[in-house]
């Protein structure tokens, strides 16, 4: 499990592709590596991987041809970023909302609005899955727990303050960037509860 509380951003150091099959190595920060061991969850941008090997702090996941397709993790070059949250331990503080790490599609952003200390951020979703992004709810974008700020038609916002902008990819992504979106539990149980409700009515 994780909070979508990211505590920062980790370089890509290796690619090593494989036939559907990927191996990342990125470089941790020294205090992300307390009691990390294999087969240890950390999520990328919001997808949970596991840890196959650690060599000092250059640390290894092995990511199969679904994640590589259904995320923006096959997107990633060597000396890119990607946003990291070790797993929530039982007892911690849980700063945003439950996440699981499995991720449900990729948005793309679609306008950027930078105003002083804030930036607004709209991303497009296909029709059928804006039931799940409500005004106020939450939803999980590349690992980060956000607040739904506005929503359209075809679309939602999301508000971001100086310090996710610091800590997170958000403050380089850009206009026609994907990022990864994990719908909030409890909305997607409770839409999909009351769809087939009113469908067994009919």
């Amino acid at each position: 499990m994780f909070t979508g509380i990211v505590q920062g951003t980790a370089e890509v150091v290796d690619i090593i592709k494989k036939e559907s099959f990927q191996t990342h190595v990125v470089r941790l920060e020294p205090e992300w590596l307390d009691n990390l061991n294999i087969g240890a969850s950390i999520a990328h941008n919001g997808c949970c991987l596991t840890v196959t090997n650690i060599d000092n702090n250059l640390v290894s996941f092995d990511l199969m041809q679904a994640t590589l397709r259904l995320t923006n993790l096959g997107l990633l070059q060597l000396g890119q970023r990607v946003n990291i949250e070790r797993a929530a331990k039982f007892g911690d503080e849980i700063g945003g909302h439950s996440m699981s790490g499995h991720i449900s599609l990729q948005a793309k952003i679609s306008e950027v609005i930078d105003t002083p200390n804030n930036r607004t951020i709209w991303f497009a979703l296909p029709n059928e899955h804006m039931k799940y992004v409500l005004s106020k709810g939450y939803i999980g974008l590349d690992g980060c727990s956000l607040t739904i700020g506005e929503v359209s038609e075809t679309g939602f916002c999301v508000h971001l303050i100086p310090e996710t902008l610091q800590r997170t990819l958000f403050g380089e992504r850009k206009v026609g960037d994907k990022v990864n979106v994990e719908f909030d539990p409890q909305t997607q149980a409770i839409v999909d509860t009351v769809e087939r409700i009113m469908a067994n009515r009919y």
